[in-house]
């Protein structure tokens, strides 16, 4: 409890006014306004009078620990959701729910739990936080919106966290910004808007439990959609020349400002934007040197082109190493290597040694002749469902069979573009016990490669080196694969084409 009293000589009708304007009365749970007019000397003749105020609050000191035990109101609701008939649904189910470009109602009694990934204690996030589906190892996340700021008091990082869904949406804060949300209304837009303040403890519970959150360890590469909202650590990274030594947001800026960030892939650095808001309290922190790691939570920019990171506070960032030093070319020559320009234009991929397989759907990698201004009049191998006429098309492509044992350290790389990729996907894949038969591809065990791979975002002329992808780790006879995962469904929207060029597994000389 603290005890403030504030003396004002001012007019008392013009102070009470403002007082009873500014003050947030649900921070107060006691509020005495005891007016004291005095007659002051013709010296003064504007003071009318002395007000003074004593607040007696609950407001935040400096102590910002986090309660460890719920109120009693806090426990009836979330004891109440977990013994009523709702349903149990998992993140990864209810953003299945989603339908892009459109809001959806929640109208089955169902309730989802999760652990707060972001914070808002430092100003980098607003209105909002993360929940990812578990502490360790977590498969999916959903933004929640509310009208609720230094939401951390409550929803602090690692909080389990039920929320009750029915009458709520699933959504897009921006139609089309890729990130999916649980808001508390729809607009005439088709957007999800923030739970209310009366909606906020009729629907959002936590629980006594925090968790710590482990990062999972991602290359800057291997970052996708799928990790949106989720707590990630990054290694090996450093920011450009060009941004160190600048402030994290530029002085100038009204919202935000992205940093870029690089990491050392081979023969190629691999880019990565770094955003913060312009009401984070470092915002006027310079950018460091160093190479090292990040964590953050992955997140999109405003208008939904590119993923980027985002801190939760300056702990995430350890970046005191060296900078990192790029591979020399002339260092390496291939073991095995693929340019397709030997295969049949607009045919299917019939290569000796490699297998070109449909999973699901009848489409399987051609080989085409590329316009792009990025690689043109090369002969590529693509893949795309467009105009399948099928839900699920999964095509593998398979390389000859790799003995990882006869020589030094292998590296993979290839380059890789896409035509409108509309959230089909490429993994590539590697496996040492597999057959080489097609009917034991499904049940082989395939490892993703921290491969870079173009994203949606990249414009489709351009093409993206896959960097230096170190295949030490593995021994035995190996494959390489690449996995294409689409389908024709009815929106268009994961219908999209990827495209491999210059395969290569280069020995070190």
């Amino acid at each position: 409890m603290q005890i403030l009293f504030v003396f004002l000589a001012l007019n008392i009708g013009t102070v009470v006014a403002r007082l009873i304007s500014l003050i947030p009365i649900s921070d107060f749970k006691i509020l005495f306004m005891i007016p004291y007019v005095a007659q002051y000397s013709k010296i003064t003749p504007y003071l009318a009078g002395v007000l003074i105020l004593m607040l007696i609050s609950c407001v935040q000191d400096d102590d910002y620990s986090i309660p460890r035990s719920l109120g009693i109101e806090e426990n009836r609701r979330l004891n109440e959701l977990l013994n009523s008939s709702a349903s149990a649904i998992s993140i990864s189910q209810l953003k299945q729910l989603f339908v892009p470009g459109e809001t959806t109602e929640i109208v089955s009694d169902l309730y989802v739990k999760g652990y707060v990934t972001s914070s808002d204690a430092s100003g980098n996030f607003y209105k909002e936080f993360y929940l990812q589906d578990a502490h360790v190892n977590p498969t999916a996340a959903i933004k929640v919106v509310l009208n609720q700021t230094f939401s951390y008091n409550q929803f602090n990082t690692g909080r389990e966290v039920y929320i009750s869904l029915k009458g709520l949406y699933i959504g897009e804060v921006r139609t089309n910004d890729g990130v999916i949300a649980i808001g508390g209304i729809s607009n005439a837009d088709n957007e999800v808007e923030a739970l209310t303040a009366k909606q906020i403890p009729n629907h959002i519970f936590r629980s006594a439990t925090t968790e710590t959150i482990t990062p999972l360890n991602l290359p800057l590469s291997l970052i996708t959609n799928k990790h949106i909202g989720m707590l990630i650590t990054v290694n090996n990274v450093e920011f450009i020349p060009s941004h160190v030594g600048k402030p994290y947001v530029e002085a100038t800026a009204d919202f935000d400002t992205q940093r870029s960030l690089q990491s050392c892939a081979g023969f190629n650095y691999f880019y990565f934007g770094l955003e913060t808001s312009v009401f984070a309290d470092f915002k006027q922190h310079i950018l460091p040197s160093g190479n090292g790691s990040i964590t953050a939570i992955v997140s999109k920019t405003f208008n939904g082109s590119s993923l980027v990171l985002v801190l939760n506070d300056l702990n995430g960032v350890n970046l005191n190493n060296e900078r990192c030093t790029l591979l020399n070319p002339a260092n390496f020559s291939p073991l095995m290597s693929e340019n397709f320009e030997s295969s049949t234009n607009n045919a299917n991929v019939n290569i000796a040694g490699w297998t070109n397989f449909a999973e699901a759907g009848t489409r399987v990698w051609r080989v085409i002749t590329t316009t792009d201004s990025g690689n043109p009049g090369s002969k590529i191998a693509s893949m795309g469902a467009f105009n399948s006429g099928q839900p699920s098309n999964i095509a593998w492509l398979i390389s000859p069979s790799i003995n990882l044992d006869a020589q030094g350290v292998e590296f993979l790389n290839f380059q890789s573009s896409n035509s409108f990729s509309d959230n089909s996907e490429l993994e590539v894949l590697i496996s040492t016990n597999w057959d080489g038969t097609t009917g034991n591809i499904s049940s082989a065990t395939w490892t993703a490669l921290p491969a870079a791979i173009v994203s949606d975002s990249e414009y489709f002329q351009n093409w993206v080196d896959s960097g230096l992808v170190d295949l030490s780790v593995y021994s035995g006879i190996a494959y390489i694969a690449f996995k294409y995962i689409g389908g024709h469904n009815a929106s268009n929207t994961i219908d999209g084409n990827y495209e491999i060029d210059n395969f290569k597994i280069l020995v070190q000389n």
